[in-house]
């Protein structure tokens, strides 16, 4: 009989589908429509944008609405035209743009875009450290809208897309930057960042063995320039000296090395600078002065409080300053420079988490079931939800876990 059976089904293949079937119904999840704006950036020198033309077709093709104010991509090489062409609704002014469910900007939102948002608004973009984000805090709480750190999301792997792809380009882009400091057409020292045969090689160091650092290494030593790279983690600086080779010197942060090496370097680039105190590298004064005359600091860590005691926040409007005879650069946005690189890089994030939201039943939801993006939120419903945050401005805060859970 089982012989038989076999023969059947070996002969008639597909026998058993004409056989009365369950009728199956396609489930699909019922998507809301969700308006995004994307206002004009207020911040000196910011030239990036959040969501490529590409991206906004992607978006309006399923039924969501993109309001952007008119000119804002235009740093990026994207015209009004590109954006319109691809679905945007283009608007002439800031108040049209929050209307929107979500808001979203590169740069942080400032005090005086406040005003224009609404209760319950959800905005997203970066957030840095300065002398104005206390009262900005403080303000977007009155207002109780949901504030999202674009840099503090994770995704599932535990990794900071945002961070990660901007990282990359900042690194590379400093060293870039630095070959340009050293030249004598800007008043730089007139050394060539990098080697020739028969001349001493640049020596770079990088203080930080993070994405920023790798890809700066990277750069560094594809110029032919000395490299050395200074992290508290050796597990870290086992990966790095694993990814780049024995060209490239690393060492554990240890005071006496750190004075050594800042005495004969051309460079040096601060690239991360986490918020747990205790780990963070730190360059007093003195040792800025021991530097060599017209050596360079790039300082990636200014908009976390810098590496550097003699760091001062700049824009990319304002130009490098010296200090004791040492050429600083201390800009958060670098990646602006290669603006529209880095819009798509952050398109590329921001599209699919935009998707997402729009699947959720509500934003409140999706924070609920998503820990990624809960991460980066600093402000909800009006209540501070960054511990963090809450210890340097002085501000009561909760924490995002527990209101989670009276949801």
């Amino acid at each position: 009989m089982v012989e038989e059976n076999s023969k059947t089904k070996s002969s008639f293949p597909f026998a058993w589908g004409f056989n009365p079937q369950e009728e199956m119904l396609e489930v699909t999840r019922k998507t809301k429509k969700l308006t995004i704006g994307i206002p004009k950036e207020t911040t000196c020198g910011e030239t990036r944008i959040p969501l490529t033309p590409e991206a906004v077709k992607l978006l309006t093709q399923r039924g969501h609405e993109v309001v952007i104010e008119a000119d804002a991509g235009v740093n990026a090489n994207f015209s009004n035209l590109h954006y319109s062409e691809n679905g945007a609704t283009i608007v002439q002014s800031a108040r049209e743009v929050f209307t929107s469910d979500v808001v979203i900007k590169v740069s942080p939102f400032s005090i005086e875009e406040v005003p224009l948002m609404n209760v319950n608004q959800t905005i997203i973009s970066s957030l840095h450290l300065n002398k104005y984000t206390s009262d900005f805090i403080k303000a977007i709480m009155q207002k109780k809208v949901t504030a999202i750190a674009s840099d503090a999301i994770k995704d599932v792997d535990g990794c900071y897309p945002i961070v990660r792809s901007m990282s990359s380009l900042a690194g590379s882009t400093a060293i870039l930057v630095a070959a340009e400091l050293m030249s004598t057409t800007n008043k730089g020292k007139g050394v060539l960042l990098g080697s020739i045969p028969g001349i001493t090689p640049a020596e770079v160091v990088i203080l930080g063995a993070s994405t920023a650092g790798e890809y700066a290494a990277k750069a560094a030593l594809g110029l032919g320039a000395e490299v050395k790279i200074i992290d508290h983690s050796i597990k870290r600086l086992t990966e790095i000296q694993y990814l780049l080779g024995q060209r490239v010197y690393t060492s554990n942060y240890h005071p006496q090395i750190i004075e050594k090496i800042l005495k004969t370097a051309d460079v040096v680039i601060a690239t991360s600078i986490p918020e747990d105190s205790k780990n963070r590298i730190q360059i007093d004064e003195e040792l800025v002065k021991i530097m060599k005359n017209g050596a360079v600091i790039i300082d990636l860590t200014v908009d976390r409080g810098g590496t550097f005691a003699t760091s001062e926040y700049k824009t990319n409007n304002e130009p490098p300053f010296i200090k004791h005879n040492v050429i600083h650069y201390c800009i958060p946005n670098i990646t602006s420079r290669v603006a529209r690189t880095a819009s798509i890089a952050l398109s590329n994030v921001y599209m699919p988490l935009l998707e997402c939201i729009a699947d959720a039943p509500s934003i409140k939801a999706y924070l609920k079931e998503n820990t990624g993006i809960r991460n980066g939120v600093y402000v909800f419903n009006g209540m501070l939800t960054n511990s963090y945050l809450g210890e340097v401005y002085n501000i009561p805060s909760r924490d995002i876990d527990l209101l989670m859970a009276a949801f």
